[in-house]
C-alpha cells in the first residue's frame, strides 16, 4: 500500500487482536547465539528506557538545521531567530546548537548510528516508512507485511515489551508513555498486559492525588491542534509523574511533535520540538543519574520511526519518499562503550528489539526468531 502521510489524515484506530507467538527466556549470560555479539556477563544495566521522537530527520540530528529549509521553503517568518539559535558555520556546531544533550552527553559517552553520508547508515526494512510499521518493526524486531496502514488493528505480534512483561523479573514493571494514541494498538495494551498511556483520553494512570487531577484538567483543556496526538509537555509531565511513584525496568516513550510540524510544513517550529525533545533526555538522564536507586543501572535508547524526504519534500514520508527509509539511533549505558559516531556500521531499525532484551540479560531472538540481531554496542572495537 502507498501511503503519503497528511496531517490531517494520519491515523484511525480499529479491529480486534489476532494471533499469539510462543515465549520462551535465556540465561542471564547465555543469551547470544553462535553469530551474535555477546555482552559482558556481568550486565549491569537494570533499567531500560527507549525514547523515540517521531519522524526527526537524521540530517537534522548529523547535520543540525539546514540553511535552505530557514525562510520560505520551510515556512519560516522570523528567520532572525532561528538563525540566531540553530545556524552555525559547521555542521557539528550546528547539531551541538540544536542537540546539545545528543551530542554533549549521548555521543560522547555512547554511541551514535545513523549518519547517512557519514559512513554510519541506519534503515527501516519495511519499505511503506511511515509509523504504524516503523514502531512495529521496532517492538517486535522483523517486518509483518499485513502492517500496511496507521488504522490497522492491534498488533497481531508479541511485541518485545509484552515478552518481557511475561518475565517474572519484569512482570508489573513494563510501561509505555506516548502522544499519538496508536501505541495503545501496536503495543496490544489488552493482550500484552502493559499499561499504554496515550493520546488524549487516557494519558494519566489512575490516581485522584492534586497532580494527576491536574493533568487531567489540563489534558481536558487544552486546545487540540491534532486529534489523535496530544502535545509532548503534557504527556512528558505525566510520565515524571508516574516514574515518581515507581521506575519501570522497561519503558518506552514516544514523542510526537517533531513529526507534526514537520507534516504542517514549519520548520522553525519542528526545530523547536527537537529542540525540546533533547531537553527531555537531559531531564531525564540527569534524573537516573542523580538517583542513586537508579545512577549506573540505566541504559537509554533514542530513535525514530521513519526519516523524511530532502529539499521539498523535507516534510513528507511514506513509501513513495526517497530518502525516508534512512534513521538514527543512539545508546548512552554503563554496558555501551564510549565511541561516539559508529563509522562503518550498518544498522537496522529492527535491532532495537533484541537490543533491549540484551541489555537486560535475555535472548528476544530465542523467542522471535525472525527478529535482526542486537545493534553492535557491546564490546566494540571500533
Amino acid at each position: 500500500m502507498t501511503m503519503t502521510m497528511t496531517m490531517a489524515g494520519r491515523r484511525m484506530a480499529c479491529g480486534l487482536a489476532l494471533g499469539m507467538l510462543a515465549l520462551s527466556g535465556a540465561p542471564h549470560t547465555a543469551w547470544a547465539q553462535s553469530a551474535e555479539q555477546t555482552p559482558s556477563a556481568s550486565l549491569k544495566t537494570e533499567y531500560v528506557v527507549l525514547v523515540i521522537t517521531d519522524g526527526l530527520r537524521w540530517q537534522e540530528v548529523f547535520r543540525g538545521a539546514e540553511r535552505a529549509l530557514i525562510g520560505k521553503a520551510g515556512n519560516v517568518g522570523d528567520t532572525t531567530a532561528i538563525l540566531r539559535d540553530y545556524w552555525r558555520d559547521t555542521p557539528e556546531a550546528r547539531r551541538a546548537a540544536l542537540l546539545p544533550v545528543m551530542w554533549g552527553t549521548m555521543a560522547r559517552e555512547g554511541q551514535i548510528f545513523g549518519d547517512s553520508i557519514g559512513g554510519s547508515r541506519a534503515r527501516t526494512q519495511n519499505t511503506l516508512k511511515f509509523s504504524y510499521p516503523g514502531y512495529s518493526e521496532t517492538f517486535t524486531g522483523h517486518v509483518d507485511r499485513r502492517i500496511d496502514s496507521n488504522g490497522y488493528p492491534p498488533n497481531p505480534n508479541i511485541t518485545v515489551f509484552e515478552w518481557l512483561n511475561r518475565d517474572p523479573a519484569f512482570a508489573g514493571r513494563v510501561s509505555a508513555f506516548a502522544t499519538w494514541n496508536a501505541f495503545r494498538r501496536i503495543i496490544n495494551a489488552e493482550r500484552s498486559g502493559v499499561p499504554v498511556y496515550d493520546g488524549w483520553d487516557r494519558a494519566v494512570p489512575a490516581g485522584n492525588d492534586a497532580r494527576r487531577v491536574q493533568l487531567r484538567d489540563l489534558y481536558a483543556s487544552t486546545t487540540r491542534l491534532w486529534a489523535d496526538n496530544a502535545v509532548d509537555a503534557l504527556m512528558h509531565q505525566s510520565m515524571l509523574t508516574a516514574l515518581d511513584e515507581r521506575m519501570p525496568r522497561v519503558l518506552f516513550i514516544g514523542y510526537g511533535e517533531t513529526d507534526e510540524w514537520a507534516h504542517a510544513g514549519e520548520y522553525d517550529l519542528y526545530l523547536q520540538a527537537a529542540r525540546q525533545v533533547d531537553r527531555y533526555l537531559s531531564q531525564l538522564w540527569t534524573r537516573f543519574q542523580s538517583d542513586p536507586r537508579t545512577r549506573g543501572k540505566v541504559t537509554m535508547l533514542v530513535s525514530t520511526d521513519h526519516g523524511r524526504g530532502v529539499g521539498r519534500a523535507w516534510s513528507d514520508h511514506g513509501e513513495e519518499v526517497i530518502g525516508a527509509e534512512y534513521i538514527w539511533s543512539a545508546v548512552i549505558g554503563p554496558d555501551t562503550p564510549a565511541r561516539g559516531v559508529r563509522i562503518g556500521t550498518t544498522t537496522e531499525q529492527a535491532q532495537m528489539a533484541s537490543t533491549i532484551a540484551a541489555l537486560l540479560g535475555r535472548n528476544w531472538r530465542g523467542a522471535e526468531p525472525r527478529a535482526a540481531m542486537p545493534l553492535p554496542i557491546f564490546g566494540v572495537t571500533r
